[in-house]
């Protein structure tokens, strides 16, 4: 289980992201623009940091482990396995062959 610290971050930071995701794409359209370009430069480094989406990290939906994320189910590879295991996940089985 990760620290509720980090995943109250990681929520705050998507928040952030949803916020200025509009202005960011202004800005990122200005940039092609040689005569707005370092207008739009000035404009991105002002926005916040977390503003970014690249600052996203993927979780664990059941417990914020932040490696080992499988994106088809939106768990770690290790609550994958519990679950596939106690059936809990519809349609998946252990493989034999």
């Amino acid at each position: 289980m990760a620290k509720k610290s980090k995943i109250a971050a990681d929520l705050r930071r998507r928040e952030v992201v949803a916020r200025y995701a509009e202005r960011r794409a202004e800005l990122k359209e200005m940039l092609r623009d040689p005569e707005t370009r370092a207008e739009a430069l000035q404009g991105l480094q002002k926005l916040p940091r977390d503003a970014s989406p690249t600052r996203l990290r993927n979780r664990d939906v059941v417990d914020g482990r932040p490696r080992a994320y499988n994106r088809k189910f939106g768990l770690s590879r290790v609550r994958l396995r519990e679950m596939a295991h106690r059936g809990e996940l519809p349609g998946v089985s252990k493989a034999s062959w």
